[in-house]
């Protein structure tokens, strides 16, 4: 750690996914903040032991040790914690997941998508020490009835009117599409349900923070049906999905 590092208030983002990373280090570029960023629990536990977070923002799903197992260890162990505020940011809120939540020590819920002026905000309001909220008093949720259907919409709706900040977006995402097909292929290879779970639950809410809304909703039916192992039912999403992964990387298969 730097010494300039050292002196801003440390933010550590815990996610599997790395166009998401990508997405809050370009919401909070512009605060003072030394933004460190986690692949997964036991990365946020190594950083948590090399020195102190003032918040700590974690996604649910995960391999190896997932966002309950974090905030569950946290929770356990207060000197590790120190004074960490902990949010969970996570396209799974649903009332199961709010169940699994009660009782651990979490400061805020945040839905995914969120605009990145929103989360510039909550950052600065967990880092001003606002009033502590009940683990329901989430970010405003996204309105289905809004959903990105163009890139056009997509700036406004979820990047604040900013053009530039949305290509950036875009840029890091297909650079990671191919890998998202790689493990999506070999998921299905495999018939590995829990992979492609994993796969499908970060593209739905990477496609509809592009504009990519149709693509999306079919990674959400490709979701439900690989949580209940239903390959009959996955294997047309996950085409529909790889081809317009394709598509927005120009790997458009030989004919």
């Amino acid at each position: 750690m730097t010494s300039a590092a050292a002196t801003r208030p440390r933010v550590l983002l815990v996610d599997d996914d790395a166009a998401i990373r990508r997405l809050v280090d370009l919401a909070l570029e512009d605060l003072d903040v030394d933004l460190v960023c986690c692949a997964d629990g036991r990365e946020a536990l190594d950083a948590m032991r090399q020195g102190p977070a003032r918040l700590v923002i974690t996604d649910l799903m995960m391999p190896g040790i997932s966002g309950y197992a974090l905030l569950q260890q946290l929770a356990d162990d207060p000197a590790l914690r120190g004074g960490a505020r902990l949010a969970v940011f996570s396209a799974g809120l649903n009332a199961q997941a709010k169940e699994r939540l009660a009782g651990l020590p979490v400061w805020r819920l945040i839905d995914k998508p969120t605009p990145v002026i929103a989360l510039a905000d909550i950052v600065e309001a967990a880092l001003q020490g606002d009033a502590v909220e009940p683990a329901d008093a989430d970010a405003p949720p996204h309105d289905a009835g809004a959903t990105a259907v163009s890139a056009a919409a997509a700036i406004d709706a979820h990047f604040g009117g900013d053009a530039a900040l949305y290509r950036a977006f875009l840029a890091s995402c297909l650079l990671q599409f191919p890998d998202d097909l790689r493990q999506g292929d070999a998921a299905v290879a495999a018939a590995d349900a829990p992979s492609l779970r994993r796969v499908a639950h970060s593209l739905k809410s990477v496609l509809l923070l592009v504009g990519e809304a149709e693509a999306s909703d079919t990674a959400r039916r490709l979701e439900h049906a690989a949580e209940a192992a239903d390959w009959d039912a996955c294997h047309g999403p996950w085409q529909a999905l790889a081809a317009t992964l394709r598509r927005m990387t120009g790997d458009t298969p030989a004919t």
